[in-house]
């Protein structure tokens, strides 16, 4: 099949758990909801309350705007799916998936990393912060994300379009993922996985190593504080993110380099849920009830909209 000329669907199949498709429904949809729930409420509550217009806040809510939209990518379609009883999805609609995917999953991993850099300077230079961290440097580091994003997820796009596929196929998973896409071509896909292991060592290594190379500064900084208590105030600043990016690189480790995952799609798929859903839907939880600025603003938030409805319920 010439991708160029022939749309036919492609098929895949959900989790291959068809006997459960209703509990999977509840429990997906449920899971959704509370991800959009509670990323939206961290968005709003950064751009309502002026205190929270630091780096810190603004890349949070950067990567709640990501984490919103990564799962939006691969949920709403697998929901209808299930809803429908139709598991196709045509050419077009899975590259655009692959495509978005890649990209939000590339900024989740580059903010991750931005915001390690953020609580380096914050901890190991508290005097210079707001000289360093200065909304100029923010925000090109936030757009560099972007670009970075955008590029790679282009890139990958691009390589896929240059394969041929087979007449009929299924790919083992509940949404376009890259790596089953390739395997599912009949044309040498050789250039596609050099492109794909360079990219994930350049472009996944480098802010994961950003991140250790952050953290083993931290980690100096906060041993050379004399106190307990200044020592565990230090620590308290990050601990928010650290247990985010524990939930990121395991689950997404726990999928690349699961020794099951190769002969099991069903290992693989359900690995995958890790950070596609749950990470996503617990990051709001992780910020918001270990943080006294994100829980006063959250109320301060509430407290305004009760007021706005009290006067409308007045009149």
């Amino acid at each position: 099949m010439k991708p160029g000329n022939n749309t036919q669907n492609f098929k895949f199949l959900l989790l291959r758990f068809s006997e459960l498709q209703p509990l999977i429904f509840g429990l997906f949809l449920s899971m959704y909801l509370i991800t959009l729930f509670g990323n939206l409420l961290i968005i709003l509550a950064t751009i309502s309350d002026l205190h929270l217009h630091t780096p810190m806040y603004v890349f949070l809510s950067n990567l709640s705007f990501v984490d919103i939209s990564f799962t939006s990518t691969t949920i709403p379609k697998m929901l209808w799916n299930i809803q429908t009883q139709n598991k196709l999805i045509t050419f077009e609609g899975c590259i655009i998936q692959m495509y978005f995917y890649i990209l939000f999953a590339s900024l989740d991993d580059f903010l991750l990393a931005v915001m390690a850099y953020d609580r380096f300077v914050a901890i190991c230079h508290p005097l210079h912060y707001m000289v360093i961290m200065n909304p100029r440097l923010y925000s090109l580091l936030v757009l560099i994300s972007w670009i970075v994003g955008v590029m790679h997820s282009l890139l990958q796009k691009l390589m896929v379009l240059r394969l041929s596929f087979c007449a009929d196929f299924k790919i083992p998973h509940f949404f376009c993922e890259l790596n089953q896409v390739l395997q599912l071509a009949c044309s040498d896909t050789f250039l596609n996985d050099m492109v794909l292991y360079f990219t994930a060592t350049l472009l996944g290594g480098g802010p994961f190593a950003g991140i250790l190379y952050s953290y083993s500064k931290i980690v100096s900084c906060i041993h050379g504080i004399s106190s307990a208590e200044g020592k565990y105030k230090a620590f308290s600043t990050c601990a928010s993110h650290l247990s985010v990016v524990f939930l990121f690189y395991c689950s997404v480790l726990g999928v690349h380099f699961n020794p099951a995952a190769p002969h099991s799609s069903r290992s693989g798929a359900t690995a995958s849920v890790m950070y596609t859903v749950v990470t996503p839907m617990l990051n709001p939880f992780i910020y918001s009830l270990r943080n006294k600025d994100i829980k006063g603003s959250l109320k301060r938030f509430y407290e305004i909209l009760g007021r706005k409805g009290q006067l409308c319920w007045g009149r």
